[in-house]
């Protein structure tokens, strides 16, 4: 007649507030690390375009150089190089997804507890 959850909430009240302050815990956690990864993101974002206007004034700079030597050095590749291997990694860090992550995580420990409250229903019926 009365779900089981009732019934233990109403004899260990103390269960059920421990666990909703878990999950206060789990959010809160969950909520830094999320504006951590956004920071690192932007930060991220802003060193690549910072880097993609070093690697195309270095890129100009060596076409520049290369045409007036008429000659070839590798330091006229290498150097432009770097910065564009800095604008790879700046912008494969600024657009990979930290936060659906750790939204993921919060919605299976939710779904695993509905699940775990179905199946109390079911073996209480019967």
């Amino acid at each position: 007649m009365i779900h089981p959850l009732f019934k233990a909430a109403l004899k260990r009240p103390d269960l059920l507030i421990r666990h909703l302050a878990n999950y206060g815990e789990l959010l809160k956690c969950e909520a830094a690390d999320a504006g951590k990864g956004l920071l690192v993101q932007a930060a991220a974002g802003v060193a690549a375009a910072m880097a993609l206007v070093l690697a195309l004034g270095l890129t100009g700079v060596a076409v520049m150089l290369g045409i007036l030597q008429a000659t070839f050095h590798w330091v006229l590749v290498a150097v432009p190089a770097v910065a564009w291997l800095c604008v790879m990694v700046g912008g494969l860090m600024a657009m990979r997804s930290v936060v659906r992550r750790d939204i993921q995580d919060v919605r299976d420990e939710v779904e695993r507890d509905l699940r775990l409250i179905r199946l109390a229903k079911e073996l209480k019926d019967e």
